[in-house]
């Protein structure tokens, strides 16, 4: 008889232990779920009308100061998929838009090589979190609808900032976002 209670109670040990690893696993499911993220590219301009156009300062560790459009080209919306890439020396993020974002963006880069495009985001609960991530160069046309850039972030911070990208397109193909 104490073989069979005691090989009960491994079983159930067992099972409440799996039942505890399969909680831990599906509230961290829905914390990931809820994790939203937002982006937002804007142009560089000219300081020609301050209504339109605003100054700012990207990359903290040696930081340029732009005058970019107010309003953003292409935003979180836009997307279809994001995602972290590894590069030399480090990662960079690659943002895939959608086909009339393709245009749209193919449209601003080819007439406005030697500028830069000035890229903000936002992450963590509630986007809390947020700052400008990078201003690259616009050296070519970019016809692919594929954007891919080194952020000033860490890599902590960019696996939640792509995280809640992937979040936010999601909702956005559902028709769920407002943002």
């Amino acid at each position: 008889m104490q073989i069979c209670a005691r090989n009960f109670n491994l079983y159930l040990m067992a099972v409440l232990a799996l039942a505890l690893v399969c909680g831990c696993q599906t509230s961290d499911q829905k914390k990931q779920a809820k994790q939203v993220a937002a982006v937002r590219i804007h142009m560089e301009s000219t300081p020609e009308d301050a209504t339109v156009t605003q100054s700012i300062t990207v990359v903290r560790a040696d930081p340029i100061t732009l005058t970019i459009e107010k309003e953003p080209i292409l935003t979180e919306a836009n997307l279809i998929s994001a995602k972290t890439i590894n590069d030399a020396g480090g990662f960079a993020l690659q943002f895939k838009f959608d086909e009339i974002s393709t245009g749209l963006l193919e449209q601003y880069t080819a007439s406005n090589i030697g500028k830069h495009l000035a890229i903000f985001g936002q992450w963590g609960e509630k986007l809390k979190d947020g700052r400008w991530l990078a201003a690259p160069i616009i050296t070519q046309r970019i016809h692919d609808g594929t954007l891919t850039f080194t952020p000033d972030m860490s890599r902590d911070e960019a696996n939640q900032f792509i995280l809640g990208l992937t979040n936010a397109v999601k909702k956005v193909q559902k028709g769920e976002w407002i943002h």
